[in-house]
């Protein structure tokens, strides 16, 4: 059983997965969780916030690399904790500024990396932040986790400060494999390295009892060989075989008044896959598409959808998904400008080879998008040779992005032959 001292709350050890129980008084300075999807980290580290809360003397910042995807991932995950323990009397939460404070005064504060002047000023009430949690650390650029390393000054010397990240590894070359991972080497069979200061833990679906079996199946029956190794297995992604290297990304926040050639579009998603917004300025002379803006979230009926497009897209047209005609009538419901794509046979492919013939930029925020054109990629053979076919997966941007270009691409037929090497 774990007690807490100031309020006696009582928490049975079988909330926890056996995994990651001894790591709820791991003291280490920097501690990874890494890992396959579904394999209940987050859940994890946001049992261990409330809970240190909790005892007193620690406050949290969370982080991700864009502060609107907090609320619906991390942040909801906090407060589905405290509700699953019973304790919403203990704590109180601002739902505007993303602030949980404990009666004792200590606080969870979560943040976008993509405020920077907010970060530089915040602080909580008491005290100072021991503890810093970067969600998707993959998404965060080394320079931006040192920043916030440097960040933990003063307070209680008695206290131990931490940074922890937590992250599906999608690709072996990422920073944080060169920094953590590579002088340590550890083995894809390895879960665990441990130092004073460094902590390590790898798992995957087994390690999290609390799936169904329709999570379990779903994990254990991907096909392709690069996800069943990175989201089934939590193996460091090597990938081949993909679709786009014509893209780059870029600040594009001091060019955006110069975008007036704008397309919107997108693809409906909700429990497992996300509603994903693209919207991007093409430059038809220089065949550049320049995608600045994106949304990227699950969960959302469709009143609230268009809440969140509104503000992005204001009245300009937004060619969705045409296989949801219910959406879309409900989304122009809600004012918003949506018309369903034409699609036809081949529009998949056709789209595919018409935005490989363009060159595109991506904003530094556009933190999915950049994701989606890395990892979106052929299907493989037994052999590992790929084969005309995109695997249906991380193209939720990718879809929105040729939905909204399909009038240009109807203008200028791709060429023929293009990914016939495929």
């Amino acid at each position: 059983m774990s007690k807490n001292p100031d309020y006696r709350v009582v928490i049975p050890e079988d909330t926890f997965n056996d995994v990651y129980y001894p790591h709820l008084n791991n003291m280490a300075r920097t501690q990874i969780f890494y890992g396959g999807s579904s394999s209940g980290k987050s859940v994890f580290l946001a049992q261990r916030a409330v809970y240190d809360i909790l005892a007193g003397g620690r406050n949290y910042l969370i982080c991700r690399a864009v502060g609107r995807t907090l609320r619906n991932s991390v942040f909801n995950e906090v407060r589905k904790v405290i509700a699953d323990w019973g304790l919403q009397e203990l704590f109180t939460t601002n739902k505007t500024d993303l602030v949980i404070t404990c009666e004792n005064g200590y606080q969870i504060l979560f943040i976008g990396l993509d405020d920077v002047e907010k970060v530089k000023s915040i602080t909580p009430l008491q005290g100072v932040f021991t503890d810093l949690w970067v969600e998707e650390s993959t998404e965060v650029d080394r320079a931006t986790v040192k920043q916030l390393y440097k960040r933990q000054r003063g307070g209680d010397p008695k206290i131990p400060k931490r940074l922890t990240m937590s992250f599906n590894p999608i690709m072996q070359s990422h920073w944080i494999y060169e920094e953590y991972f590579s002088s340590i080497s550890l083995t894809d069979s390895q879960t665990e390295y441990k130092s004073d200061s460094l902590s390590i833990l790898k798992t995957w679906y087994v390690h999290n009892r609390f799936l169904t079996p329709d999570d379990v199946e779903d994990l254990e029956n991907e096909t392709d060989k690069y996800y069943y190794n990175v989201y089934t297995l939590g193996n460091w992604g090597v990938l081949g075989n993909v679709i786009f290297t014509n893209w780059s990304i870029q600040d594009l926040s001091g060019m955006q008044s110069l975008f007036t050639s704008r397309r919107n579009g997108l693809d409906f998603g909700f429990s497992s896959d996300p509603a994903a917004l693209s919207r991007s300025h093409y430059d038809r002379k220089h065949k550049t598409i320049y995608i600045f803006e994106e949304l990227y979230e699950r969960g959302l009926t469709n009143d609230v959808l268009a809440v969140e497009l509104i503000p992005i897209i204001g009245r300009d047209r937004l060619v969705c998904d045409s296989a949801e005609p219910k959406s879309i009538a409900e989304l122009r419901k809600y004012g918003v400008n949506a018309v369903g794509a034409k699609k036809g046979k081949d529009s998949v492919m056709h789209g595919i080879q018409w935005l490989q013939q363009q060159t595109i930029v991506i904003d530094v925020s556009c933190i999915n998008t950049k994701n989606e054109f890395m990892q979106y990629k052929w299907r493989e053979d037994r052999n590992g040779n790929a084969i005309r076919e995109p695997v249906d997966k991380n193209n939720h941007i990718i879809d929105g992005t040729r939905y909204a270009y399909e009038d240009d691409a109807a203008m200028r037929p791709a060429a023929r032959g293009l990914v016939d090497h495929v």
